[in-house]
């Protein structure tokens, strides 16, 4: 589910809509692996209770049950971050935990294939999940492009705008999408070879690519003093945020935070076309104006693009968005398609007022990149 085929998440909604699928199915598939040993266990109570301990733990000899559970225990070892077993890790300590999930795969299998009656439905898996590490660890690493930095735009304090030059051919994308960055600028404090997910802000037709970056971490952090001319590797597009292109209907969207830059590539989109098939109100959700990072450029484009309308709402002087600012400027928001992107709190505030005033959950798109 998140080894990244290229297309493979359009059927479920984008990327994000993935992860949060392959999050619930491991859940549910160690609670069934738990319900597994445990109906084993309880099959062999009638019989005693000593046959149901020795069923689930018997002799070393037995090692097809043992394989079972190392498989269970490697299980454990990397979905304890996402139970929360240990506190919130570090993003890229989170991922080497999840490389033994490949352990677990193998484990499995093999207790599985030594077990089972018919083989050929866990063959058919087992290979599935195999080709799936291999794609990930094997092939998709050389699918990486090659881009050299070409310049470090400072938007605030702790943002800058990354502007990215192809070395060859480039990638092709489009709005709301992003991408995973891997710098290899050596002099990088932290980060350096690590991948991280961006939202692209550049319109599709842009040359260059161009990511907005907030200093929320150790690797986004080194980013901010990024050499020029260093070479990144960038793997995707990835995301269905606005799907196959913008829609041709009456739009609303709610950007917050770092959050605005899939709405900036999307208004830089449509100040190179000039034109706007149907409407689009932008709401910037900053803090302050010291905090809306695109905010000239996005009044700009507002003042010479028929259709596209920018208002700023700062939470500093007015508080948390509310229903009657939100009608106020846009009055038949209800009637539109919504889009939603910024920091977790912001967006579950949005989603709530949406729904209590009647918005249904078909027209309010959302992203968040919430791994854990």
């Amino acid at each position: 589910m998140s080894c990244r085929v290229p297309g493979f998440d359009r059927p479920f909604g984008g990327l994000t809509r993935l992860w949060q699928l392959h999050h619930w199915l491991g859940f549910g598939a160690f609670m069934l692996v738990m319900l597994h040993a445990l109906a084993l266990g309880m099959a062999a109570v009638p019989a005693s209770l000593e046959a149901a301990v020795t069923t689930l733990f018997p002799p070393i000899s037995h090692g097809a049950v043992w394989l079972g559970w190392l498989a269970w225990l490697a299980l454990v070892v990397f979905l304890a971050p996402t139970f929360g077993f240990f506190g919130q890790p570090r993003y890229q300590r989170w991922k080497r935990l999840h490389l033994v999930s490949a352990a677990a795969l193998l484990l499995g299998f093999w207790h599985a294939l030594l077990l089972a009656g018919e083989t050929w439905p866990w063959w058919l898996l087992g290979i599935a999940g195999l080709g799936a590490v291999a794609w990930r660890k094997g092939v998709a690493p050389n699918r990486r492009h090659v881009y050299r930095i070409e310049e470090v735009v400072p938007l605030a304090c702790g943002v800058v705008e990354l502007v990215l030059r192809p070395e060859g051919g480039g990638i092709r994308f489009e709005a709301g999408q992003f991408v995973y960055l891997s710098p290899l600028d050596e002099s990088l404090s932290a980060g350096r070879g690590e991948e991280h997910p961006y939202t692209l802000a550049s319109a599709p037709s842009d040359t260059c690519l161009r990511i907005g970056i907030k200093d929320l971490g150790d690797a986004s952090h080194a980013l901010q003093t990024v050499t020029p001319d260093t070479r990144v590797l960038v793997e995707g597009p990835y995301g269905e945020f606005f799907g196959r292109r913008l829609p041709e209907r009456d739009m609303l969207w709610l950007g917050g935070g770092i959050g605005i830059t899939p709405f900036v590539s999307g208004a830089r989109d449509v100040a190179i076309r000039a034109s706007v098939k149907g409407n689009i109100h932008l709401f910037y959700l900053a803090n302050g104006p010291d905090r809306a990072y695109y905010q000239a450029e996005l009044v700009e484009i507002a003042g010479r693009v028929e259709g596209f309308t920018y208002t700023s709402h700062y939470y500093r002087d007015q508080g948390p968005l509310t229903e009657v600012f939100l009608r106020q400027h846009c009055p038949d928001y209800a009637q539109r398609e919504i889009y939603i992107c910024g920091p977790l709190g912001m967006n579950a505030h949005l989603q709530r007022l949406l729904a209590d005033h009647g918005v249904p959950d078909s027209r309010i798109h959302s992203e968040v990149f919430d791994f854990l």
